[in-house]
């Protein structure tokens, strides 16, 4: 009787495996827009059309003029768009020649999580906070459906740069945010209760989101802020550095945000029965990258394409300044940006948002892993496109 009972939960066993691989893969999501919410990470020209353009040598490798990207040339998500066979996304903020069809692009350089206590002028915080990011989702929506519920000969060339409010459960909803907000949370004495209220507020903002009727969140975490060279320019503390120079106390903090992030979104599946939420390991792939960089054929990640940074001094990209010891420099950009990690000692370069991007796409680093293209499979409640 005993060997009967094995034989057959053995049978069952080998049905089931078999049958999950001989499975067909998931279809492509075909998503029909993308919504991006973040900071400079992602910032295809938001904060240049609301205050001042960069300028030359940004843009340089892909565009070859200034893009309004925070590069030499393309972002991840740029990479993403190309990937899913989508167009780069317009700013929201800008006037010019902008087009929403198959999405748009909130991100504003310098923008937090949380509302800025500062501005622009004073420290770059950028005034559209996620927040702010996500009502102006909510104002395109809107306007959109008023179009469309209007639609007719005198709307036609309005409709033609919208996306149909009612495709928004097959686009997919990027957040790539949170950099700015750990920058502030290091200054603090209670840190711990400042990460738990950036994520609080994060995790609000996704809530709203998908009230207004997103489905598919491809979430990533922050990178290593404690390896940017700009902010190892200000290290004064060696012991604090770890083998690829990075301030460890720096990245901790970045952890702290991130194992927060991952275990809200955790929770939140169970809130969101409909939604399909991916969190995405952006730190390991940065911080992949700048330890292996000579295997991966990029020079030391402390290298610094566009850019000075010293202990009392920051020239950047584009900018003349003196060094400390008074001699006055241009910052102009290196020969070949595409054997440099950082683009101006905060930002990456075009070579590493794409290496980034190429990590990313597969699912082997998100949670669950799951790939880029057929991520709105993993929701609760299927969706059928």
């Amino acid at each position: 009787m005993g060997f009967l009972l094995l034989s057959l939960v053995l049978s069952s066993f080998l049905i089931t495996a078999a049958s999950i691989l001989n499975s067909p893969p998931p279809l492509p999501c075909n998503y029909t827009a993308i919504y991006n919410f973040g900071d400079s990470n992602s910032d295809t020209g938001g904060i240049a059309a609301a205050f001042y353009p960069p300028l030359l040598p940004f843009g340089e490798t892909f565009f070859h003029r200034p893009a309004g990207r925070a590069s030499d040339g393309r972002l991840i998500i740029d990479f993403i768009a190309e990937k899913l066979g989508l167009p780069y996304l317009s700013p929201y903020l800008d006037s010019i020649a902008s087009n929403f069809r198959r999405g748009a692009n909130f991100a504003t350089g310098g923008a937090t999580i949380q509302r800025p206590n500062s501005s622009w002028f004073v420290d770059g915080l950028s005034p559209f906070n996620l927040e702010i990011q996500v009502e102006h989702f909510n104002q395109l929506k809107g306007r959109s459906a008023y179009y469309y519920n209007q639609s007719g000969k005198d709307n036609d060339e309005i409709v033609k740069r919208l996306s149909n409010p009612e495709d928004l459960g097959r686009a997919l909803f990027i957040l790539d945010i949170g950099q700015n907000d750990i920058a502030a949370a290091a200054a603090t004495l209670t840190r711990p209760a400042a990460v738990a209220g950036i994520v609080d507020q994060f995790i609000h903002q996704i809530g709203i989101l998908y009230g207004l009727g997103a489905t598919t969140f491809w979430i990533h975490s922050t990178g290593p802020f404690g390896c940017l060279p700009a902010v190892i320019s200000k290290s004064k503390n060696a012991d604090d550095e770890d083998e690829y120079g990075c301030v460890r106390s720096l990245n901790r903090i970045a952890m702290e945000f991130n194992r927060e992030l991952k275990s809200r979104i955790g929770e939140l599946r169970t809130r969101l029965p409909r939604a399909a939420v991916v969190y995405v390991d952006m730190y390991a792939a940065k911080y992949g990258l700048i330890s292996d960089a000579a295997a991966q054929g990029f020079e030391d990640g402390r290298v610094i394409c566009c850019g000075y940074h010293g202990m009392s001094y920051d020239i950047w990209c584009g900018k003349n300044g003196a060094l400390e010891n008074g001699t006055n420099v241009y910052a102009d950009s290196c020969k070949n940006p595409r054997r440099v990690i950082s683009w101006d000692g905060v930002h990456y370069t075009e070579a590493a948002n794409r290496w980034f991007a190429d990590r990313i796409a597969d699912g082997s680093l998100s949670d669950p892993p799951v790939a880029l293209a057929t991520a709105c499979h993993m929701h609760a409640t299927p969706i059928t496109n």
